[in-house]
Formats: C-alpha cells, structure tokens, sequence
C-alpha cells in the first residue's frame, strides 16, 4: 500500500471510528424512525419497522450465540435479494438499514450492513463482528462461477475462526465449512484486515472505494436514527 493509499485509509476510519463511537452512545426514537420511514417511503412500511425494532429488543437479552440466530433468521426472512441496480438505480448502492426496510429487498452489502447495525444495537461489540468482502461460488448454466459477494462475520474471540452470517446460506456456519467463500479483505469500524483472520492491512487498490462507501453508510445510519 503506497503512503497515498495509506493516508486515505486511515483518514476514512479515522471517521468511521468517531462515527461508530456516536452510534455507540446514541437511542433511537421509534417515534423519529416511523416518521422518517413514511416521508420517505410509506406508512405500509411501518409494521417491518416495528417488527425489527422488535426484534432487537428482544435480541439484547439473549447470550450472542442466541443473537447471532435471532438477527440472521429474522433479516433472511423478511428480505428480498435484489441487486442495487433495480432497486436504486445504481450500481453499487449501500443501503441504510431503515432505507433496506423502506424497500424492503436489497443485496448482499444491504443484508450484512443491516445484519451488523442490529447486532450493535442488541449489545454486542464491533471488535467481534466484520463484513467481509469474499467471492461466492455459485452455480450457473455453463458450471460454477465466482460472484463479489459480502457477509457478516462474528469472532468470539480474537483469534477464534470466525461464524458466517450469510444471505445465500442461512445456516450460521463456521468459515471452514464455507468453502464457496473465498474471502478478500474484512473490515469493521476498527480497521481494515486481510482475508478474515488476519491482522494486515489489505491493499489498497481492493479496500478504498468500498470503504469510502463504508463511511458514507455510517453517516446515513447516524442521519437515519439519530440526529
């Protein structure tokens, strides 16, 4: 990584940092969201919204093994898979999790990035959570091919192998029992790690853009939820 590269990197989760900071020490007002959620969207929308508000509540009491499966199930369940193209008109478009309520579907940055925000808001510490950016494995017409895909990654411990939390697979799995997943970079609001284990910075030339967009979503979060 190039002194640049660098220096954009940090500057990015410098930011990240202080952002996820004020997530951390923010309430939410369900009153504010449902009013956000119909301006923007409509009042049919409402009642996802009261049920995943719901649901996080109830996940605060679990132990995390539980919170994993209450998070994980619930997101699989009432969430379409659409790529951002149809649904934003764009082509890489990383959703709020009350703008993935608002439409209802999103793609697979949309299912982690909500997936990571509820398991925030149930309690549990970034330093064991990652979204990992991998390739998927996928069957097609002419034999597997390798699609960008991202997922949720949860780390008991440190140096524990990590859990998946995936929308293509709903079984919450240990990394090596993914062998479809061919994992890249990981990174939360800590830092930026090559693969999903290790402790390195990953290149730049894989990190920055995503990770630009990584900020850009926690300041839409925060403008969500909590201004």
């Amino acid at each position: 990584m190039n002194l640049a590269a660098r220096r954009v990197v940090l500057a990015v989760f410098a930011a990240c940092l202080a952002l996820s900071a004020l997530f951390a020490q923010a309430r939410y007002d369900p009153v504010t969201l449902r009013e956000r959620l119909t301006v923007r969207f409509d009042s049919s929308r409402v009642p996802l919204l009261d049920a995943w508000l719901a649901m996080v509540d109830s996940a605060r009491a679990l132990k995390e093994q539980a919170k994993l499966t209450r998070v994980n199930d619930f997101i699989n369940g009432r969430f379409a898979f659409e790529e951002d193209i149809v649904v934003w008109g764009q082509s890489d478009y990383w959703a709020t999790p009350l703008e993935m309520i608002g439409k209802g579907r999103g793609d697979c940055e949309d299912f982690a990035i909500i997936k990571y925000v509820s398991l925030r808001m149930a309690g549990m510490t970034s330093s064991k959570l990652r979204l990992v950016y991998s390739k998927a494995r996928l069957d097609g017409l002419a034999g597997p091919v390798w699609v960008a895909h991202m997922v949720l990654a949860y780390y008991p411990t440190p140096s524990a192998e990590p859990l998946v939390l995936d929308n293509l697979n709903g079984t919450i799995l240990p990394a090596s029992r993914r062998p479809d997943l061919q994992p890249i970079f990981s990174f939360n609001s800590d830092g930026i790690f090559a693969g999903v284990s290790g402790q390195g910075a990953a290149k730049a030339a894989a990190g920055i853009g995503r990770l630009s967009r990584w900020e850009d979503a926690w300041r839409r979060i925060l403008a969500d939820a909590y201004e």
